[in-house]
């Protein structure tokens, strides 16, 4: 009965509390406590509403790409359990996202005529709704139940989380205007997700060199991603975003978090494999 419909989150399909899928839980959980104990005690700034709409949209799409991370991590790290946490985390996104959409109704003291104009009618705001109404038809068929009834169409239709991932960080850079560090960031992490699995199909699992060149080339993308976005938004010479990504007098561009990320990968993947080779020479014992 609990296999084939919705179940706790922190239970295994037995029934058995998981201390695992637990820990998973509350974590998912924080994002949300955090914004809610900030606004409670008056430390959202000015603003609150505005920065708790902004907070949760954030929490989506880093939710977001750590679900497109569990199938490369399961592999690089050998732990088969990762697969477990997707569904889990996949919803919580869902609940951002709404949270999200709330907030923004809440702004708008629930002129939903008004909400669905603005939506009809700002094209970031268009995008996001679209990207929000894909999510709902992932969550609605994430269960076991659905899964059977849709067979082998259920794979293609949860493929779509791609398309929702893209239009999420382009909702992301539009909402976000000038400063796009972090937008940038969650770009840069998806063109390295994306690398992985097309790499993944030639080479399963990927070696050492092809993550490290991997790594180099969503580097590469991600700063073409920022300079792109300020020249066609803003006019700033692309030059001129090439060059800050040189400067380290502020702060650490999102072009050097993808590179180290995508290096230890990289590096992961080689101790690993150094690890089995080493296990493997091992004698047998007697």
């Amino acid at each position: 009965m609990a296999a084939s419909s919705w179940s706790l989150p922190w239970l295994e399909r037995n029934g058995r509390f998981s201390p695992f899928k637990g820990a998973v839980f509350i974590g998912t959980l924080l994002p949300g406590f955090w914004i809610a104990g900030h606004w409670a005690l008056d430390m959202l700034g000015p603003k609150p509403v505005t920065e708790a709409i902004h907070e949760t949209g954030q929490w989506a799409i880093r939710l977001l790409l750590i679900s497109l991370a569990i199938t490369p991590l399961r592999r690089v790290l050998q732990w088969p359990r990762l697969i477990v946490l997707r569904r889990m985390i996949g919803v919580s996104v869902l609940a951002y996202v709404l949270a999200h959409l709330t907030l923004y109704a809440l702004d708008n003291h629930f002129d939903l005529a008004f909400v669905a104009s603005e939506i009809v009618l700002r094209i970031y705001l268009t995008i996001g709704f679209v990207a929000l109404l894909g999510l709902a038809v992932l969550g609605a068929t994430s269960t076991d139940s659905a899964l059977r009834k849709l067979g082998k169409r259920w794979q293609p239709l949860h493929r779509i989380v791609y398309g929702i991932a893209v239009l999420g960080i382009l909702h992301f850079f539009m909402q976000s205007k000038i400063d796009v560090t972090e937008a940038t960031l969650m770009a840069g992490l998806f063109w390295l997700l994306m690398g992985w699995r097309l790499m993944a199909r030639w080479a399963s699992p990927p070696g050492f060199f092809l993550l490290v060149g991997l790594a180099v080339v969503g580097a590469a993308l991600t700063v073409l991603t920022e300079a792109a976005w300020y020249y066609f938004a803003t006019g700033v010479p692309v030059e001129r975003v090439l060059l800050a990504n040189l400067s380290f007098s502020y702060s650490i561009r999102p072009v050097w978090w993808v590179l180290g990320t995508g290096l230890l990968v990289a590096l992961t993947q080689l101790a690993r494999s150094q690890f089995a080779r080493l296990r493997a020479a091992r004698p047998a014992r007697a």
